[in-house]
């Protein structure tokens, strides 16, 4: 599936592309920013797009809001890290937050794998003339019982793969849902209905998409390392 991503821009790119203030995520530590590899296993917070003015400090991992212990938080987090879009409106983690907790997730590119045999060929997917793109995304707010604080959350929407990466992730042929620029005010509109939402996570054109092979030891690699993304030798 989808968890590795790059967000290789600083916070103050991402409030001009898309017109949001950036006081939350100023006063976070931490906070994903310039990084080439984002791993969604280590429950990064992570600067999402929310119908809100402010850029949102989310992390990666939904926790839905009727969990009620931290141990269930723990547990459940693994397995809401993607959300199927053929299934988001009968899981009970999404059925809620897509109808009313939609957000965008930048992207500056992200990692897939292709399997050849017994080798693992890692790729480095991005589209052509968006140096910034959204990710279709859930967010929800879990209140803590024992602290009476609130975690805030999100999920990364995956589709069915297109002829590009299909022909990488050819094993599960899947990839993120990828919100147009011209669509993205649409997607976090509050007044979608539930075929209007399906219509929008559909494969992205594979022609305005590109990609290729990266070196395999960008995973023990500094994020902040620009090489990551260079193209393999």
């Amino acid at each position: 599936m989808c968890f590795h991503n790059s967000m290789s821009k600083r916070i103050r790119q991402l409030a001009r592309r898309y017109g949001r203030k950036t006081d939350l995520v100023e006063m976070v530590n931490q906070i994903v920013e310039e990084e080439y590899h984002i791993n969604a296993f280590n429950y990064p917070v992570y600067p999402i797009i929310t119908r809100d003015k402010e850029i949102q400090p989310f992390y990666w991992g939904l926790i839905p809001h009727w969990v009620r212990t931290e141990e269930q938080a723990k547990e459940i987090r693994n397995m809401t890290l993607n959300a199927r879009a053929e299934s988001i409106f009968q899981k009970r983690s999404f059925s809620r937050p897509v109808l009313i907790k939609r957000c965008l997730i930048p992207s500056t590119g992200y990692f897939e794998w292709r399997h050849e045999g017994k080798q693992k060929i890692p790729y480095y997917i991005f589209l052509k003339d968006e140096e910034v793109f959204s990710m279709a995304g859930l967010y929800d707010i879990w209140v803590d019982e024992k602290t009476n604080s609130s975690i805030m959350t999100f999920t990364q929407i995956t589709t069915d793969a297109n002829p590009l990466t299909g022909y990488i992730h050819n094993t599960k042929k899947r990839m993120p849902a990828i919100i147009s620029r011209e669509e993205e005010e649409k997607w976090l509109s509050s007044d979608l209905g539930k075929e209007e939402i399906q219509s929008l996570l559909t494969p992205y054109d594979a022609d305005k998409m590109a990609a290729y092979v990266v070196d395999r030891s960008f995973l023990a690699k500094n994020p902040h390392d620009p090489s990551i993304v260079e193209k393999a030798e």
